[in-house]
């Protein structure tokens, strides 16, 4: 995470050097050296040659990429336009890939994105995560949200009725998880959503949207890491109490819920 100090420096640049640089620090963290073997590593547990992936958020690529290199078939998709272009030229080689550049969330239609041109990373459709996040989470306090675009808006339903069901979803999309689940009218084999400190109340939908959809068992992964934080899954009740005593510590990551048996 940038210093304070860091974004306001970056505040005061017009706005194209703003975005130009804010894709540039999303490049740096997410196409750095090695970190394509991890998310390999970590995504071969959930997905196997021929099946079908959903990168709901899936910025500028990079788990796109491990899923299509694991053989997955592969629908990603980015409503940011300068980050789309990146994701589209990053991923125009690869077998399988399909971009869209929809949001996705709780009905099909068209959604407001609040976009930040330094940060990219944590532009979101959710007006109550970037209203409220700052108060609650003191490494937000400097970022702005400095631009407003009409995107589409697809439900997870809908992509099931284009593509398929798939094997597995993984769900990044600032504060817009639970809204997203929302979407989803039945259960699909695993998934991954994020959580913030600060945003608890998403978390928790999230959990119990999962818990009305099917029979899960969870884990989650600390910030980037790419290893499980426990050796056995849990139930939802478990990863709620690990979450109120280490979340505002660890800030932020990623819950895996499979199916039991899947």
């Amino acid at each position: 995470m940038d210093t304070p100090e860091d974004t306001d420096a970056r505040n005061r640049l017009p706005q194209h050097l703003q975005a130009w640089l804010g894709t540039l620090r999303s490049m740096a963290i997410y196409w750095r050296p090695g970190r394509q073997a991890g998310l390999r590593r970590l995504y071969a547990a959930f997905v196997r040659p021929g099946d079908l992936v959903f990168d709901i958020g899936a910025h500028i690529g990079d788990r796109t990429r491990a899923f299509a290199a694991l053989g997955a078939h592969v629908i990603a998709l980015e409503p940011q336009p300068h980050i789309l272009r990146l994701l589209r030229k990053a991923t125009s080689r690869l077998p399988g890939v399909r971009v869209r550049r929809e949001a996705v969330g709780p009905e099909n239609g068209t959604a407001q994105l609040e976009v930040s041109r330094s940060t990219p990373t944590v532009s979101s459709v959710s007006r109550r995560f970037t209203s409220e996040i700052a108060k609650r989470n003191r490494s937000f306090r400097k970022v702005t949200w400095d631009d407003q675009i009409a995107v589409p808006m697809v439900t997870l339903d809908q992509l099931i009725a284009d593509h398929g069901l798939p094997a597995f979803c993984k769900i990044d999309v600032e504060g817009l998880e639970a809204e997203v689940l929302r979407g989803l009218s039945q259960p699909v084999p695993a998934l991954s959503f994020e959580f913030v400190a600060g945003a608890d109340e998403v978390t928790e939908e999230c959990l119990a949207q999962l818990t009305a959809l099917g029979a899960y068992e969870y884990n989650l992964i600390v910030g980037e890491q790419r290893r499980f934080r426990f050796d056995t899954w849990q139930s939802a009740d478990a990863i709620r109490a690990w979450l109120e005593q280490h979340v505002e510590r660890v800030g932020s990551g990623d819950i895996y819920a499979r199916l039991r048996g899947a």
